[in-house]
């Protein structure tokens, strides 16, 4: 039996629409190297790890913190027991007390809002 929406309830959206949503959303103010940095960060999630990368970026300031903030922002929403917070510190902090499983789950996660993020920020320059 299919689910019929009412006309003022909005549609519930699947977890890729919400990626897609919120990249789209954030991509808006993204300039030409804010695209590159998010086309750089899973393979540098990939050689050196999540909080690695998020140290990184904190330390280079700028547009690499604009963009990894966004992306704790979104892994703060979607694990908000094991991130209560999207402050760097805090993040950290909480990633660092990770049981392994949570942790390979927010990496994860990290993975696919980057893959949104790279198409979505790449579109909206072209």
């Amino acid at each position: 039996m299919a689910t019929i929406t009412k006309a003022h309830e909005k549609p519930r959206q699947t977890l890729e629409q919400q990626r897609a949503q919120d990249t789209w959303n954030k991509s808006a103010s993204y300039t030409k190297e804010h695209v590159s940095i998010a086309k750089g960060l899973p393979a540098l999630i990939m050689n050196s790890g999540l909080m690695q990368v998020l140290a990184f970026c904190h330390e280079k300031g700028n547009s690499y913190e604009f963009v990894a903030r966004h992306l704790r922002e979104w892994l703060q929403g979607r694990f908000p027991q094991r991130l209560p917070d999207a402050d760097f510190a805090k993040v950290m902090e909480n990633l660092m007390q990770a049981k392994p499983e949570d942790y390979q789950a927010i990496t994860a996660e990290a993975f696919d809002w980057l893959r949104w993020m790279r198409q979505m920020a790449a579109a909206r320059r072209a």
